[in-house]
C-alpha cells in the first residue's frame, strides 16, 4: 500500500514538473518573439552614434552632409539652436528608413582663414 501511495505520489510529481516546465518554455518563446518583433520605426536607428560633418538648414529642421549632400531631417532640432546655416560636424543616431537623424553633440568648423 506504501508503494502505491508512492508511486502514485512520484507521477503526479513528474507530471506537475512537466506541465512547469512547458509553461516556462512557452513563456521563453513569447519573450523572444517580442523582442525580435521590435517596431519597424525603430529596427534601423544606428545604436553607435555616427560623425557626420554637414550644413544645418536655416531654420535648424534639416542637416546636409558634406560626403554625399543627403538631406536628414533632425528630430530634436533644439540640439542645433544657434548653429542654424553653419558648417558642424555632429554626432548622432540616423534612421536610415526615415532619413532623419537625433543629434547627441555638435562642433563648430573652424572656417579657413585665408
Amino acid at each position: 500500500m506504501k508503494k502505491l501511495i508512492f508511486v502514485t505520489f512520484g507521477i503526479a510529481l513528474m507530471m506537475s514538473l512537466m506541465a512547469v516546465a512547458q509553461e516556462t518554455t512557452k513563456q521563453d518563446t513569447v519573450k523572444q518573439d517580442s523582442m525580435t518583433s521590435t517596431p519597424s520605426s525603430t529596427s534601423t536607428i544606428s545604436t553607435n552614434p555616427m560623425s557626420i560633418s554637414g550644413k544645418v538648414s536655416d531654420d535648424g529642421k534639416m542637416f546636409v552632409s558634406d560626403s554625399d549632400s543627403k538631406s536628414w531631417t533632425v528630430s530634436n532640432p533644439e540640439a542645433l539652436k544657434g548653429h542654424e546655416g553653419h558648417q558642424v560636424t555632429v554626432s548622432a543616431n540616423v534612421n536610415a528608413d526615415k532619413n532623419e537623424v537625433q543629434i547627441l553633440s555638435v562642433k563648430m568648423i573652424k572656417a579657413d582663414m585665408k
